[in-house]
């Protein structure tokens, strides 16, 4: 099973620097954080995957960020769901 986190519903404003900071406030382990960008404009999709070493931390991870106020909005924290298979077998174009 994979360790890694989604956390949605970021501030456009967030960078992986940000979240990693968050954590280690908070004495969380991860990996590797990476914020999803849009390829064009490198503005924040809103969202961010969290790699944890291992499920225990993962769902430390996603019990202290789930549902966490942040600006005027909730964050949301769960497991990551595997990427889904492009239709038609096309690949997404490197960013």
């Amino acid at each position: 099973m994979s360790s890694t986190v989604f956390l949605g519903n970021l501030p456009v404003w967030v960078t992986a620097d940000d979240i990693k900071a968050w954590l280690v406030a908070d004495n969380l382990v991860a990996d590797s954080v990476k914020v999803i960008r849009n390829p064009e404009t490198q503005e924040s999709k809103g969202f961010a995957f969290i790699e944890a070493p291992n499920e225990e931390e993962m769902n430390l991870i996603i019990r202290r960020f789930d549902r966490a106020p942040l600006e005027d909005r909730l964050l949301r924290a769960n497991p990551a769901q595997p990427p889904r298979p492009f239709p038609n077998g096309a690949q997404e174009a490197a960013a």
